[in-house]
């Protein structure tokens, strides 16, 4: 039984083990990927098997009886994403959006399902909406015009129709409270929608989607009056939503936030995890041995 035992452990290892770099290899494969955040596997001990189990003593000369357990192996607790902030590095393209502490952004698909992210490459499409790298388009407060600004929460998009003295529009840019701003030819400037933050409670239970997006929003505990501020429909619930309020980080308009892996770290953790696995390999080989020489004591 205990050879049997050992086998199956040293498989348990090796089956850990093996997740273990690729989990570690994923965090070095995404160390030049935007607002990437590294994770990390968790162990945690397997199934005992109880040859004898404590009894308490008799309140004489004997004394209690310890416990007789051996462990079957080790397995997965789960792995941890280190959701710590990653360096914001200078871009110069307006659109470029990097969060200076706490806060998510919201896109929204062609079917309206909603995602957080961290990633901050947007553009502006054809239409005119702020959008990220798969067209998805950034949420906040909008406006519809340039002299009728509204509070409601839809999609960021731009206004490109001159004003009534025939003023062009020049540029755009978003300071660090989100605010989008268009600067005309007659040197008038005109706020037409804010870029929102989204907070979690327990990052840890968002789901990572591919693409620098999160599902899973409502079970990460948003923050703020309304949860998820899409339900927001006015500018006062929307405060607490707003970039540099509160808990809330502010917006670094041309920047990106860079991956957090930890290149040192990784290395350092993939020669411990090779080893783990070339020990618990040893493991197995040896238990073979044995039970060929018991295989082979009657010959």
């Amino acid at each position: 039984m205990s050879l049997i035992g050992s086998l199956s452990s040293g498989v348990t290892g090796l089956q850990t083990f093996s997740k273990d770099l690729e989990v570690i290899g994923n965090n070095i494969a995404n160390v030049n990927t935007t607002a990437f955040k590294s994770g990390s596997l968790g162990f945690t001990e397997s199934f005992s098997n109880t040859l004898r189990a404590s009894q308490p003593g008799n309140g004489g000369a004997v004394s209690n009886v310890q416990a007789s357990q051996i462990g079957s192996g080790v397995k997965i607790s789960g792995i941890n994403v280190n959701f710590n902030q990653g360096a914001l590095n200078t871009t110069g393209q307006a659109t470029d959006l990097g969060v200076s502490g706490d806060g998510y952004f919201l896109v929204k698909d062609g079917s309206g399902v909603s995602y957080a992210t961290r990633d901050g490459n947007f553009r502006w499409d054809d239409q005119g909406y702020l959008v990220n790298a798969t067209g998805m388009r950034v949420q906040g407060l909008t406006g519809d015009s340039v002299t009728a600004p509204t509070d409601v929460v839809g999609d960021i998009k731009r206004d490109n129709s001159p004003l009534a003295s025939g003023a062009t529009l020049q540029s755009i840019a978003i300071d660090r409270a989100g605010d989008v701003v268009q600067f005309y030819s007659d040197g008038s400037n005109a706020t037409v929608g804010q870029v929102l933050l989204q907070r979690f409670s327990q990052p840890s239970a968002l789901m990572k989607h591919g693409d620098g997006l999160y599902t899973s929003l409502t079970n990460a505990g948003p923050s703020g009056t309304d949860g998820i501020f899409s339900s927001v429909a006015n500018v006062t619930a929307a405060a607490d939503y707003t970039a540099g309020t509160g808990a809330n980080g502010t917006i670094e308009a041309g920047t990106l936030e860079q991956s957090n892996v930890d290149l040192t770290a990784e290395f350092a953790n993939m020669i411990t995890a090779q080893r783990s696995f070339q020990a618990n390999a040893r493991v197995v080989t040896v238990s073979d041995t044995v039970l060929d020489d018991i295989v082979n004591l009657k010959r």
